[in-house]
């Protein structure tokens, strides 16, 4: 099962490609999209929801998996990684993928075994579960990883209780 990972925002947009195969995760491709902050942000969400769907064509993965909305305290900044998400899940949605989501809480177990574990141990687990020479970078990049690193570990059990749309 080839997974599609993304790690939301306006900036940056993090996305991977993980394949489960069995016991074994295997990355495929991970990187970002970026819009730049001159680009009117319906332009910057255009873009976002227009590479994604050029991910998903390309690639055909079979699932996506998005992480939930950290909150923010800088509402302004929250609505706008909001409206990254709409767009996410409408490219996701459209190109008829089940769609799963989970909280950096629940990333961060799945990859770590620890819900409160540091950015930089999330790394390290990563680079070591992909069996990749280096850590991922930028840091959206690897975020998405994780993302589609913890959804390889519960996808069953999402399916079971009917939380992928």
């Amino acid at each position: 099962m080839l997974i599609l990972g993304v790690d939301p925002g306006l900036a940056t947009v993090g996305y991977a490609l993980v394949e489960k195969d069995g016991n074994k995760i295997i990355c495929h491709d991970y990187n970002t999209i970026i819009t730049s902050p001159d680009l009117p942000n319906i332009k910057r969400l255009e873009k976002i929801h227009l590479r994604l769907e050029e991910v998903i064509k390309s690639y055909k993965p079979d699932q996506m998996a998005v992480e939930e909305l950290f909150f923010n305290k800088n509402v302004k900044t929250a609505i706008l990684v909001g409206q990254a998400r709409g767009v996410i899940l409408l490219a996701g949605s459209q190109s008829g993928l089940k769609v799963a989501e989970y909280t950096p809480l629940q990333v961060k177990q799945a990859v770590v075994g620890y819900g409160r574990a540091r950015k930089s141990q999330v790394q390290q687990m990563v680079k070591a579960l992909l069996k990749l020479k280096e850590i991922p970078r930028p840091d959206d990049a690897a975020d998405a990883l994780a993302v589609s690193i913890c959804h390889a570990h519960r996808y069953k059990a999402q399916e079971k209780w009917g939380d992928i749309i």
